[in-house]
């Protein structure tokens, strides 16, 4: 009997390891194919070649793709356990959801940091180095060639993080455990490396996100039709249909020798074009999709962007007196068995809001930096090394997503996997200061957001508009564009 009971146990546990490996394949699948869709609709058609060129560009292609869905798996990764553990919790007997398990959680955690942790430091570096290798130097060019120098860059640059590594851990820590336990390439080094790697997701998080929930407010501006309050849109359109004339009569009117003026000109049409289309959308819209869906969804961002400030305090008050609080804390009761928010389900729902409200805005801050402007993609004009910047800046933050809600307190799910062994999540005044930051400079985001349009009438009151008005203009002769198309500094 007892031979049989082993045998029956066995059995279940291949029929359990085979039935998450297929949920696993089957989930990553719809994002790999979600991701393709996504990545070619940006890429650069004039990059499809039938040459050696087209193979590498394609070999690219897919290791992006890849990449990409991994991020995506990561997003999804904790609003799936959050709604996975209220599930369980709501239908403990169910036949239909024996397969939401403890164990397929885990496994998809485990997965996440482990595809993550071959993107960022193997596929993405490879795909970069591919892209752009030609061939050593005597040796016959082609796709062997190509390969094998990349290789060589790939172990390079592999030396050369783990020498920068190793120096972090130097000064970080200079204690002869700490330095032997780098030795150890699988279960500390990869895992330390990915921890820096972490925190810097989250420090670009820090900084990304703020920006974004003051910009978010911005952008659905612009994709919504505004209110008309006291406009005469008729009017509007007639004049800017004046202005399109005349401007298309002017440009024909130039001869072809004077270039840059005939390209002022047509950016200009161009933008009087957009905004005729704008006018024309607005007047088109129905009244309640004027009157009632822009309030509505600008009311609904000032609410979610209020309750994560306000979640963020709370945290703060809590890590102050409750050392549970702390990310790497005590562990909870595990999955299925307690609701992780106070209000249940409807708390959880809330959560898992919040969670990818975060997560648009973040992107959306990451693309309104001035640093990272040029990586902003365009549909079917987008190199396939700006799509790799993408993939990897992408990765890096939606690898941190999850750390960075369980730091703002804005989940109380524990970190599975990898992502709960960082060494930063246990100490309090990382912690403690990142929570600092994100609510003081959120609410600066929004106060600045906000107090724009009655700074700019302070401006005009006082006369600065003028002065601010003049240093643009002198700004923009400075670097006047000549007759040969080249920019000519005064």
């Amino acid at each position: 009997m007892e031979g049989e009971d082993e045998v029956s146990l066995r059995e279940q546990h291949f029929h359990s390891q085979v039935r998450e490996s297929t949920i696993c394949f089957l989930l990553f699948a719809v994002l790999y194919i979600i991701s393709y869709f996504i990545i070619t609709r940006y890429k650069r058609k004039s990059d499809e070649q039938e040459d050696e060129d087209a193979i590498v560009n394609r070999i690219s292609l897919f290791l992006s793709t890849f990449t990409l869905a991994v991020s995506a798996g990561a997003v999804l990764l904790l609003p799936f356990s959050i709604i996975s553990n209220e599930i369980l919790l709501c239908f403990p007997q169910n036949y239909y959801i024996q397969w939401l398990n403890g164990s397929l959680i885990h496994g998809l955690w485990n997965l996440a940091s482990l595809f993550s942790n071959l993107c960022l430091f193997v596929l993405m570096p490879f795909a970069f180095f591919f892209l752009e290798s030609e061939g050593f130097a005597g040796l016959k060019k082609g796709i062997r060639a190509r390969i094998l120098e990349t290789l060589v860059m790939l172990i390079l640059l592999a030396l050369l993080i783990l020498g920068i590594v190793w120096v972090a851990s130097a000064l970080i820590d200079n204690d002869a455990a700490s330095m032997e336990s780098l030795y150890d390439l699988w279960e500390f080094y990869l895992p330390y490396l990915y921890s820096c790697i972490s925190l810097m997701g989250c420090l670009l998080l820090l900084l990304c996100t703020p920006v974004g929930l003051s910009r978010m407010f911005t952008v659905m501006g612009q994709l919504l039709v505004k209110p008309t309050i006291l406009e005469d849109l008729d009017e509007q359109i007639y004049i800017i249909t004046l202005e399109e004339e005349a401007l298309q009569r002017r440009i024909n009117g130039l001869s072809s020798t004077v270039e840059y003026n005939v390209m002022e000109l047509e950016q200009e049409l161009e933008n009087v074009r957009t905004l005729k289309t704008k006018l024309e959308r607005r007047k088109k819209a129905s009244a309640w999709e004027r009157n009632l869906v822009y309030p509505a969804v600008m009311v609904l961002l000032l609410i979610e962007t209020s309750i994560s400030v306000l979640l963020v305090a709370c945290n703060i008050l809590c890590l102050l007196v409750d050392e549970t609080a702390m990310p790497k804390g005590t562990r909870g009761p595990g999955i299925g068995n307690a609701s992780l928010s106070t209000f249940g389900f409807v708390g959880a729902a809330l959560e898992i809001i919040l969670i990818f409200y975060l997560m648009v805005s973040s992107v959306v801050g990451f693309y309104s930096l001035r640093f990272f402007g040029n990586f902003t993609p365009k549909k079917d004009d987008t190199t396939m090394t700006k799509i790799i910047g993408n993939c990897v800046s992408i990765l890096v933050l939606s690898s941190a997503l999850p750390v960075m809600s369980r730091t703002l307190g804005i989940t109380r799910f524990d970190l599975l996997g990898d992502f709960g062994r960082f060494n930063w999540l246990g100490n309090f005044y990382i912690v403690l200061s990142y929570n600092l930051l994100f609510a003081i400079v959120t609410t600066l985001c929004l106060i600045r957001k906000f107090t724009s349009a009655v700074r700019e009438e302070l401006f005009k009151a006082l006369g600065l508009h003028k002065l601010q008005s003049s240093n643009t203009s002198r700004d923009s002769d400075t670097t006047k564009p000549s007759a040969n198309g080249h920019q000519k500094t005064l």
